[in-house]
């Protein structure tokens, strides 16, 4: 028997290696265990949550994070539905005013187009939101939908009353402490994209828009991709990343995302961590971590 158990315990890690999933019972409470471990005597707040299946395992899962740059997607949930409803797709091209191609913000968009009027197709605009994370097409997306509030008013009505749309990115620029104000749980947030990843079967184009990008999403690459997964996994996520504060901590260092596994297993992950005293690739590296923990939990 000893034998045996030391055979499956070798076993295992390479199933995982060679994307097959073990047909072990998941654990809820032991990996909710093994993460507030790991979490436990870090000088910083992490906040984790996990859906998988008919499962929530949660550290701090209900208590509130700075979202940063993870607020594009559910504000991309928002744009889209609220474009849908104006018959406006993501070929459909927008006017954009040069006074709206912000010159002291993180715009790939900008350094592509430059500083200019112009007219680009909205998906084009989703694109550099979700994908590489541009600050101005993010402001331009709310300017078409009638700013942040419009966007909560959305996510509210959806039954996601944790996750807070309140500031733009250029408000956030000009005023770090308005960081803060675009906020949500761990569970809310990782509620909201597993009920997208969910319901994509039946969405419409939108929806089917925003998950094109966010798989194709290039920032983060650390962070909870960055867990060794097999080439065939499906990962779509969302990133955020914030400025240091007042104290030398950075603001946020977030990721949020779903994860379908080779043998079919589905699954959704947010890491938002909160005050970190540590490098960006430090705080990316606890992330990575924590993907791995859950990976193996659920892949097991």
């Amino acid at each position: 028997m000893k034998l045996r158990l030391n055979y499956a315990k070798m076993l295992l890690p390479a199933l995982i290696a060679l994307g097959a999933c073990a047909s072990g019972k998941f654990d809820a409470p032991a990996l909710e265990e093994k993460l507030t471990d790991y979490v436990s005597g870090k000088d910083c707040r992490i906040g984790i949550a996990v859906i998988y299946e008919g499962d929530t395992v949660s550290v701090n899962g209900s208590e509130r994070f700075p979202m940063l740059s993870v607020y594009k997607f559910p504000q991309a949930i928002a744009v889209g539905r609220l474009l849908e409803e104006q018959e406006i797709y993501p070929d459909d091209s927008v006017y954009i005013n040069e006074s709206e191609i912000l010159r002291d913000t993180y715009s790939p968009m900008r350094e592509r187009y430059g500083v200019a009027s112009m007219r680009l197709p909205v998906g084009e605009l989703m694109q550099y939101s979700l994908v590489v994370s541009d600050n101005n097409a993010c402001d331009i997306l709310f300017r078409l939908i009638g700013g942040p509030a419009a966007a909560d008013s959305v996510v509210r009505s959806l039954g996601f009353q944790d996750i807070s749309l309140v500031n733009t990115e250029a408000e956030m620029n000009e005023n770090p402490e308005l960081c803060y104000s675009n906020s949500a749980t761990p569970v809310g947030i990782a509620s909201l994209m597993h009920a997208f990843y969910d319901s994509i079967s039946g969405a419409g184009v939108w929806m089917h828009n925003i998950k094109v990008n966010l798989e194709m999403c290039s920032t983060g690459a650390n962070r909870i991709p960055g867990a060794g997964f097999e080439p065939e996994t499906l990962i779509g996520h969302k990133t955020g990343t914030g400025p240091v504060d007042a104290n030398g901590r950075i603001i946020a260092i977030n990721d949020v995302g779903y994860i379908e596994l080779p043998c079919g297993k589905s699954y959704s992950l947010a890491v938002l961590i909160s005050g970190s005293p540590f490098s960006r690739e430090e705080t990316e590296d606890m992330i990575r971590e924590i993907s791995e923990i859950v990976r193996d939990a659920i892949a097991r």
